[in-house]
């Protein structure tokens, strides 16, 4: 039997004429119970060799299979910055995490949509990391780990205090067979063995299906799932279902087939797995430039939990961008639900001044001209409307006004925009375009481009100039 999205159905051996006709209250259709879904132990792997031909770009088949959208009322965001995003650079130290930890449960604000943020245990100076938080006393974000799946790591997480830990369990059949060098039903097995030793600590285990878009969702994953939700009715301990494109093959497009398909991803773990919304989370990965589209692909269609790392800081092209998840978190909502976005801008200025994080300039919303206007014919625009080319009140919500840059087109006025943006000035601070030090800048602007130049000055240029005025004017700003 075909599966949702692609795939092979593996259904028990009672027969389908006799399973019972229901009422589904959301549609007000009758439905008949939906199949079950066992092992498919196969001999040798299923690597899906026809989508993912290693000597060949990988390949994104259709079936046209359409699942329908089914976004929880409640979504949120959990940060992983402390562990992915420490995979990828040098270590934070101590004193370092503390303070990102607190701009995000400041930025999460009082409704905590910053649900949690995952730590690393294997240190001192981790394990000091998340005393030191937790003495904060926040709500939110959680303090959650990641650990080994050994029962020791079970016993330092109780001790500490945790109430949820993070568990490794690879799911696709390149990690099941050529890595870990099993069956489907050992691993199976062993992945259920080590999270009933972590029920049995009283820990609510976070199950990381590693490299869930290259894996058989039909032959391994739903049926993982599965015993997975039978645990959690024995223990009655909440079992989280976190969906790793580890490799960031996921697509969004509609009608891709699984295990490509994002939404048919989400859709078999939730309607056929039975994993309730809450206990759905995506971590993304943005090999393809798709890391942000499928987060948000995630949450349409039934996941309530995105994953994220601030600035997207991951191990190779990095994870889904916090920030950015903010931003599609209201626009989805229509409101920002309490969430303080100017925190964005005092945590992109902590990373460059005090880590020494240098962001590219071109990020949206955190790099420097993210929100710049180069071209000339855009720069008048702007200068008479700054709605024509900023994508919202940047000022209002990140603190960031927009700038124009300056050219041979902006005169006076834009030459004195540009200061009074750039070094943030206000009130009587503000530079006027009849003042000496923007009338001396202009002589050197109207010079260079006098002598042939076509380009747009650059930030350092300006300030050089500022700066040298400053001096022959015996003037400070600001």
């Amino acid at each position: 039997m075909s599966g949702q999205n692609g795939g092979t159905m593996r259904e028990n051996n009672s027969t389908f004429e006799n399973r019972p006709v229901t009422m589904n209250e959301k549609n007000n259709l009758l439905e008949i119970e939906e199949h079950m879904y066992i092992l498919d132990d196969v001999e040798k792997p299923n690597v899906f060799r026809n989508m993912f031909p290693y000597s060949e770009i990988p390949k994104i088949p259709f079936n046209d299979r359409i699942v329908p959208h089914n976004m929880p009322k409640e979504i949120w965001i959990t940060d992983t910055t402390f562990r992915d995003g420490q995979q990828s650079r040098a270590p934070y130290t101590t004193e370092q995490i503390v303070t990102i930890y607190d701009y995000l449960h400041r930025l999460g604000g009082p409704n905590g949509l910053i649900r949690a943020s995952e730590f690393f245990l294997y240190s001192k100076k981790d394990r000091d990391a998340v005393y030191k938080c937790m003495e904060l006393g926040y709500q939110f974000p959680e303090v959650t780990s990641w650990i080994r799946a050994s029962k020791e790591d079970f016993k330092l997480v109780k001790e500490i205090g945790m109430k949820e830990t993070g568990i490794l369990v690879s799911c696709s059949d390149y990690h099941i067979f050529l890595k870990l060098k099993m069956t489907r039903r050992q691993a199976m097995e062993h992945y259920l063995s080590v999270i009933r030793e972590c029920l049995e600590e009283g820990i609510s285990p976070r199950c990381h299906l590693e490299d869930i878009t290259r894996a058989d969702i039909y032959g391994f994953v739903v049926p993982f799932c599965v015993e997975l939700m039978k645990l959690m009715e024995e223990y009655n301990i909440p079992i989280k279902i976190r969906a790793c494109d580890t490799m960031g093959y996921g697509v969004n497009y509609a009608g891709a087939v699984i295990p490509r398909s994002v939404q048919g991803i989400i859709y078999a773990i939730h309607t056929h797995a039975g994993v309730p919304h809450a206990l759905i989370e995506w971590h993304g990965h943005n090999d393809f430039y798709k890391a942000v589209a499928n987060s948000t692909t995630a949450w349409l269609y039934g996941c309530a939990g995105i994953n994220t790392s601030l600035f997207g800081i991951g191990e190779r092209t990095g994870n889904t961008p916090l920030e950015a998840m903010v931003f599609e978190y209201a626009q989805l909502k229509g409101t920002l639900d309490g969430m303080d976005t100017t925190v964005i801008t005092e945590l992109a200025d902590y990373f460059e001044k005090e880590i020494g994080y240098e962001i590219p300039p071109r990020t949206p919303f955190v790099g420097k001209n993210f929100n710049v206007t180069r071209a000339g014919i855009h720069a008048d625009g702007l200068l008479k409307n700054e709605e024509i080319y900023n994508i919202f009140d940047t000022e209002k919500f990140l603190n960031r006004p927009v700038l124009c840059s300056v050219s041979d087109t902006s005169g006076l006025a834009g030459i004195a925009h540009w200061m009074n943006t750039y070094f943030k000035l206000h009130g009587d601070k503000q530079v006027d375009k009849n003042s000496m030090l923007v009338q001396e800048v202009k002589k050197w602007v109207d010079e260079e481009y006098a002598g042939g130049r076509i380009t747009v000055l650059t930030d350092e240029e300006l300030i050089e100039q500022i700066n040298a005025a400053c001096e022959k004017l015996n003037l400070t700003i600001g």
